[in-house]
């Protein structure tokens, strides 16, 4: 049986709808920055006031055709319990045990373009030569061993130990995982972090010896991050999640239905 936390029916009740309405946006923004790949990979989110849960996209919808309501509630066992299936098998087995082992509330995994086309070298180091990238800067796990499709729970058992605390992973031959303990959290990281890949493989087109930022410099950078603006009432991630929601408010509203 699931544990609920303690809180009035009606604060569960608007979290959870603010919680739909998040990972609808996420899936069509996902489009838009064309993060999807057909009706494959996967977005999940921990049911505020059930953590034994977590909200999925429908298995065989177009990420365009998500919406707040059509999302299904799946649990740690891998059933469909609220909503109307089917649960893709390859997102329970990713999802749940890194949801439960690596105890993030949010999980995002895609095959995007230019992360995966760095998944695919030998060596799929993101590297600090870029401003985008320094972010990440020891925050991200390496998964070299591919295992083909994810259709036992062992696997992502595996990818989820392998994270040893690190909000993203990156799969070899495959994608990235990233997580966060917001919807906006982990999809700031997901577009930067598709960002940095990019920039980076445009510079090794170039045949060129590239210039890494120096240790010092990267180190500055790590204490910079800890420092929050007294005049910002939001996170950076919460300020862009927030202007790509507005977007999304002018062209394709009924993701909020």
């Amino acid at each position: 049986m699931d544990s609920v936390t303690d809180a009035p029916a009606e604060v569960y009740a608007e979290q959870r709808r603010q919680a739909r309405i998040d990972m609808a946006a996420a899936h069509r923004i996902a489009v838009v920055h064309d993060f999807h790949e057909a009706v494959d990979n996967h977005f999940t989110l921990r049911v505020p006031g059930r953590p034994n849960r977590y909200y999925l996209n429908r298995f065989g919808l177009h990420w365009s055709e998500v919406t707040a309501s059509n999302l299904i509630e799946i649990d740690y066992d891998g059933n469909v319990v609220e909503g109307e299936g089917p649960a893709d098998r390859s997102a329970i087995c990713i999802h749940t045990p890194i949801h439960e082992i690596a105890n993030v509330e949010c999980v995002l995994h895609t095959h995007m373009p230019y992360v995966t086309a760095l998944s695919q070298l030998e060596d799929m180091t993101i590297e600090m030569t870029g401003q985008g990238a320094l972010q990440f800067n020891d925050r991200v796990a390496y998964d070299y061993d591919y295992n083909g499709f994810a259709h036992e729970h062992e696997e992502g058992e595996r990818m989820a130990r392998l994270m040893d605390g690190k909000p993203i992973l990156m799969l070899a031959n495959h994608g990235v995982v990233v997580t966060g303990k917001t919807v906006a959290q982990a999809y700031h990281r997901l577009y930067f972090i598709e960002r940095a890949c990019r920039t980076q493989l445009f510079t090794m087109w170039t045949g060129q010896r590239r210039r890494f930022v120096k240790p010092e410099i990267l180190a500055k950078i790590q204490e910079q991050a800890t420092w929050k603006d007294p005049t910002m009432k939001m996170s950076g991630a919460e300020y862009h999640f927030a202007a790509l929601k507005r977007l999304l408010d002018k062209s394709q509203p009924d993701y909020a239905d």
